[in-house]
């Protein structure tokens, strides 16, 4: 019997392959930890990024929650990109293009933290990391960095695409949506990096 957790049990169509998975947590760049923290749900969003065969996290040594799912506590990570609106004729209709994924297993403190903190910062802003100072020692043993291995058989992926699922002699479409970055707001200095530009300019 397949359980809920490991298969969709509605649009089962809707699922993606690995491959679909990885573009998504590649372009995402928040998504929701959550677990249980003395018998109450706890969910956070999330700066990470995808790293091989694992999702890199990272927060304060301070953080209670933290210390409780470093420790091996059962986890899931979710993360949901929305594609576009779905315009129809009835409002019951009406519906979103997404690409969603949740990912279940257990976090595993990363050794290097350092490294883990430089993986995150260069999908967040590709090229960052070479044009700032070292991470220092003080710094580092503020920082829990954590990975989420990608196992087969403990994830969920899932897309809606194209338009309304009836049709009709009115108007029905799709809204798409993307992310675009404005230019950059300049509190101190006088030069934009380069990595900061490139970013707004997509290139």
């Amino acid at each position: 019997m397949t359980s809920p957790l490991d298969a969709l049990t509605r649009k089962p169509a809707r699922a993606t392959d690995r491959a679909a998975l990885d573009e998504l947590l590649d372009e995402a760049k928040v998504g929701t930890l959550s677990t249980v923290v003395d018998g109450l749900p706890w969910s956070v969003p999330m700066l990470f990024a995808r790293d091989g065969d694992a999702i890199l996290l990272h927060g304060s040594t301070g953080a209670g929650a933290l210390r409780h799912v470093a420790a091996g506590a059962p986890v899931t990570f979710t993360v949901f990109v929305m594609d576009g609106l779905v315009i129809a004729d009835t409002l019951f209709d009406h519906s979103a293009n997404y690409r969603s994924a949740v990912v279940r297993g257990a976090l595993e403190p990363v050794d290097d933290a350092k490294s883990a903190l430089e993986v995150l910062s260069d999908k967040l802003i590709p090229g960052r990391v070479t044009e700032v100072r070292e991470t220092t020692h003080r710094e580092l043993a503020a920082t829990v960095a954590l990975r989420l291995p990608i196992v087969d058989g403990q994830w969920i992926a899932k897309a809606r695409t194209g338009g309304p699922g009836s049709e009709s002699a009115d108007w029905t479409g799709v809204v798409p949506m993307r992310t675009v970055y404005d230019e950059p707001i300049t509190y101190s200095g006088e030069t934009v990096p380069d990595s900061v530009q490139a970013m707004v300019n997509g290139t």
